[in-house]
């Protein structure tokens, strides 16, 4: 029986093991070559998305400001609520995405200064559908609660809203931030059939919806810390800050 120890076996084996060493070198420089790619595609995909949403923006006549406030104020009321902090931040990146469906609302639709008929209500309140499966082909984190973001922020407490008709806490939770967060941030600002409400008369209209349209529990986290969150406002309206921000996943 040969000796496993002679020095020609452990010349074998050192070799060997030099070979596995580098076999599994060589594998963990392919697999993060592979993650830097699929994370830069992730993020020109993001980036195009979000573009995507601004330019709906632009053609609702609004500044594009409305986006970036909607991702930091969402991150910021999803902290106030001691949601993780992770959440919060791909909440930051996946809410300003939330109205990307009206891309493919009709202008005439889209800038009707008016009440719509019932036909023009369905298709404004298709955005939301839309929205959904614009971002739910993509199969990451991001653009899954990106997704559900633009399915179901337009859904109510009480089981009102569309298009899924969801009651309570059965909505996602980070829909029913996006929904109070968006409902506040349209009020106040100026529209070309109406000018902006104050915040005063904002804040006492979502207080006429705790409980309807919106989680009384997000209602109460707003209102509790709303001098923080009209100052953020501010300070986005004063400074905006680069699209980028948005994109950046740290």
């Amino acid at each position: 029986m040969p000796n496993l120890f002679t020095p020609a076996a452990k010349s074998a084996d050192d070799s060997s093991d030099a070979q596995k060493d580098r076999l599994l070198a060589e594998l963990g420089q392919r697999h993060h070559e592979c993650s830097e790619a699929l994370s830069e595609l992730t993020q020109a995909h993001h980036d195009a998305l979000l573009r995507l949403a601004l330019t709906a923006d632009f053609r609702a006549n609004d500044t594009g400001l409305h986006i970036l406030r909607i991702g930091f104020l969402a991150e910021a009321l999803a902290l106030l609520l001691d949601e993780p902090v992770e959440f919060a931040h791909l909440l930051r990146r996946a809410a300003p995405m939330h109205d990307v469906g009206k891309s493919g609302v009709p202008d005439a639709v889209l800038k009707k200064v008016g009440v719509y008929n019932d036909e023009e209500r369905q298709l404004m309140n298709a955005h939301a559908v839309i929205g959904a499966q614009l971002l739910g082909r993509a199969r990451t984190p991001l653009f899954r609660l990106a997704a559900e973001v633009a399915l179901t922020h337009h859904e109510r407490w009480d089981g009102g809203g569309y298009p899924l008709g969801l009651v309570g806490a059965a909505i996602p939770v980070a829909g029913r931030i996006v929904a109070v967060v968006d409902f506040f941030d349209a009020l106040t600002m100026a529209r070309p059939y109406r000018p902006a409400y104050s915040d005063a008369v904002a804040l006492q209209m979502m207080v006429a919806q705790r409980g309807f349209a919106f989680d009384p529990l997000i209602v109460d986290t707003y209102l509790a810390n709303a001098d923080v969150l009209i100052a953020m406002r501010e300070r986005i309206n004063a400074q905006p800050p680069s699209f980028e921000t948005l994109v950046d996943d740290c």
